[in-house]
């Protein structure tokens, strides 16, 4: 699959996540295969503000291409200059719009998915932010509407195409429905069907068995994984496996999962040092630490682990009963 220019090997993506696609994620998934990675999204406005956590997000390294950056904000003339501060100073893949952020605080101020309900807004960013990009491809990830009495996307596909988009995600819910319910998978198997494009589905994909199901049902040219991906990057090293044709349907081992959490412990501590590494860590201890016997006991030592020297001397020992029960 081309997006633009930008040749994408394997065609399951990692979705940006607040709070969990920094570099340390990013690039484990990166290393178990994912196509290509995003940013967390990230305000336009703090963009050119310069603010230094913002561009803290958008801090790639090279090992990560291809890797796109995502923004959002409801200013068609600040989204331009967002767009032009990134390309020239951080030289990205590819810039993806997000138009698919249902949280309210965002929404409020006309970010995210609030630009479902005005088409014409819609068009002026689109606009700002291709006209800044330059040869930059960009991307746009979506909602299918605002609600379920105003689904735009069947209007907004081809008139984002139109605009220059190079491709389009799809998130077939709602903003009102956030993540409630399901996902209508018909929704991306429609939009494929009008738009010329790489149309990208997103929503409900838990595992192989539902990246296989949605390419089959949609015909899409990439799936995006989300929360799937949550202590789980090698959802993407299976995904490689299954487009190789040599998909093994076997559990993560105890002693992979060990040595996973010890190198996002050292990728996050040597990046964002010890203490907020530690504090960052420990959301990710809940979703690596499941589904094993004393899985709880190890997860409470390591996410209540008061130092350093402690959650290390934590690892080391689940590393060591992984060990002996591989």
């Amino acid at each position: 699959m081309k997006i633009g220019n930008i040749k994408i090997d394997i065609p399951v993506l990692l979705a940006p996540m607040a709070g969990y696609t920094d570099y340390p994620f990013r690039v484990l998934c990166k290393r178990n295969g994912a196509g290509l990675v995003y940013s967390e999204f990230v305000s336009a406005d703090g963009i050119i503000r310069e603010n230094i956590r913002t561009l803290e997000m958008i801090h790639f390294k090279k090992e990560e291409r291809p890797v796109g950056i995502q923004i959002f904000g409801s200013d068609p003339k600040i989204m331009n200059q967002a767009t032009k501060y990134i390309i020239n100073n951080f030289n990205p893949d590819l810039i993806d719009i997000n138009y698919g952020c249902p949280v309210p605080k965002v929404t409020k101020k006309g970010g995210g998915s609030a630009a479902l309900k005005d088409l014409c807004l819609m068009d002026d960013i689109t606009i700002a932010v291709v006209e800044a990009a330059c040869k930059t491809p960009v991307t746009v990830k979506m909602r299918a509407g605002w609600d379920m009495n105003s689904i735009i996307i069947n209007e907004a596909g081809p008139r984002l195409e139109h605009l220059g988009i190079k491709a389009l995600t799809l998130h077939p819910r709602t903003t009102v429905q956030k993540y409630n319910g399901s996902a209508n998978w018909d929704l991306i198997k429609n939009l494929k069907q009008i738009v010329s494009i790489p149309v990208i589905g997103n929503g409900d994909v838990k595992n192989i068995d539902d990246i296989k199901k949605m390419f089959e049902y949609t015909n899409c040219d990439a799936v995006m994984i989300a929360r799937a991906a949550q202590g789980n990057p090698w959802i993407f090293d299976k995904a490689k496996e299954l487009f190789n044709k040599n998909y093994q349907s076997k559990k993560i081992s105890l002693k992979n999962i060990s040595s996973m959490c010890k190198e996002h412990f050292r990728l996050l501590t040597n990046e964002k040092g010890n203490s907020t590494g530690m504090n960052l860590m420990r959301k990710h201890f809940s979703n690596y630490l499941k589904g094993f016997p004393n899985a709880s006991i190890f997860r409470q030592k390591l996410v209540t682990a008061n130092s350093y020297e402690n959650m290390t001397l934590e690892l080391n020992e689940f590393e060591k009963y992984a060990n002996e029960e591989s």
